[in-house]
């Protein structure tokens, strides 16, 4: 290995090849960060903010001028997918898209695979965090991961102070403290002022992707894998299993908006919880951290804070987050297949990842960056990027539709929790043999 070439560089040297680039253009990206070497022109999709996006594709041209001709174009997140697949049907796509981690599946055929004999699999694994595992797909890396959206807890200072609690809790057996001290109630019963939104689908931001972290914390899995590569749903035990994960994830979450359990918090009149939060109505809210400066604008004069962690099942063996990982993806029918990984292993570097993940509250997705000290919320955002973990998704929108079944078939009273993971798994098993 030639000296301050990292093994990644090697790595995308010999996929250069799978390409056919020219041995020069070759030797001339990798010879040094400050090379003349253009990309070409690089169109980047997705639905990160372009104004953000662009300054930061302007500052890393100031040292990196193989990016001069890389652009990125906004898009509308409700009808990406449809003008995507229309585009690069019609020879008019980008050369490079940003891929989250639940869409591989549903995207995966538009994508060029980087094969696992130029990026190992345990090469993958090694430099980026957990939560871009989906990424890897059959016949190799599905994107060139950059960025991990990491849940964390904020809390309200001054519910919490009112409520007698110094601190947010650490252990969801907590969280039964702080309903029974922090909910209010007018003279009719109705809520007023919640300790948690948990229990409801319709207005509970990222019900989908909280119930499955809490799956995932009490040792359960929503999808696998079997002996044959086959995609398969994983919510109910297995034989020898005497544990049921999903049953004790739903009971926990749909507790709350029971009127009828001493820890009622929530119910569907309710406003949406992020809004609660924002409002002042709501003590902890578990959400992205990229939502942040979302709340800070939507109620400047909000006293709330990001806990150092999200609450955990107490002796539980791991640690678990939800959250959302990014890729830059190659379209099987970019333009410019070289260039778009040119740009994309630049955009998802060191540099790329830190400066990308600063301009959307993100962290990011590489384990070098992420070891990296930081401050005050970066530090949380990071430590707890490594701790997400995520499944392959089958489809993203029939799988909302199935945990929303799940939650409300309880909450209404249609079935009770073992029953309602059980239809979620046979209307999965349905979903991954179609």
């Amino acid at each position: 290995m030639k000296p301050g070439m990292s093994t990644f560089q090697m790595v995308l040297l010999a996929v250069f090849g799978t390409f056919a680039v020219a041995s020069v253009l070759i030797f001339s990206f990798f010879i040094g960060t400050n090379s003349s070497s253009s990309t070409g022109p690089v169109v980047v999709w997705g639905t990160f903010d372009e104004s953000a996006f662009s300054t930061v594709i302007r500052q890393m041209v100031e040292t990196e001028s193989r990016l001069r001709q890389v652009s990125y174009v906004q898009k509308d997140p409700t009808t990406f997918r449809a003008e995507l697949a229309n585009a690069l049907a019609s020879g008019t796509g980008p050369d490079l898209f940003i891929l989250r981690q639940d869409e591989t599946i549903t995207e995966g055929a538009k994508i060029f695979p980087i094969p696992y004999e130029q990026l190992p699999r345990d090469t993958f694994r090694n430099l980026w965090a957990e939560a871009a595992d989906p990424f890897l797909g059959a016949e190799g890396s599905l994107g060139i991961p950059f960025a991990v959206d990491p849940f964390v807890l904020y809390w309200n200072r001054d519910m919490l102070s009112t409520a007698g609690i110094a601190k947010p809790p650490v252990y969801w057996d907590e969280v039964y403290d702080l309903t029974r001290t922090a909910t209010r109630k007018s003279d009719a019963g109705s809520i007023t002022k919640s300790a948690i939104a948990f229990g409801e689908y319709a207005n509970v931001n990222h019900a989908k992707a909280i119930l499955s972290m809490l799956i995932m914390q009490a040792g359960g899995r929503i999808t696998g894998r079997d002996s044959a590569g086959t995609l398969m749903p994983s919510l109910t035990a297995r034989v020898n299993e005497t544990s049921q994960p999903g049953d004790s994830a739903l009971r926990f979450f749909t507790q709350f908006s029971n009127p009828s359990s001493p820890d009622y918090s929530w119910n569907r009149s309710m406003p949406e919880a992020r809004t609660a939060f924002a409002q002042g109505d709501l003590a902890i809210y578990l959400g992205p951290a990229s939502e942040e400066p979302l709340i800070r604008r939507l109620n400047p004069n909000l006293n709330f804070a990001i806990a150092t962690s999200v609450p955990q099942v107490k002796g539980a063996e791991r640690t678990v987050d939800a959250g959302y990982a990014y890729a830059f993806a190659i379209p099987r029918a970019s333009q410019n297949p070289q260039g778009a990984l040119t740009a994309a292993y630049i955009l998802a570097g060191p540099e790329g990842s830190k400066l990308l993940s600063l301009a959307f509250g993100l962290a990011s997705a590489r384990r070098d960056v992420l070891a990296e000290p930081a401050q005050g919320n970066d530090a949380v955002f990071n430590k707890m990027a490594l701790l997400v973990r995520t499944w392959e998704d089958p489809n993203p929108q029939e799988t909302e539709r199935i945990f929303k079944d799940m939650i409300e078939s309880v909450t209404s009273g249609a079935a009770r929790t073992l029953e309602a993971v059980q239809r979620a798994e046979q209307a999965m098993r349905t979903l991954t043999t179609q």
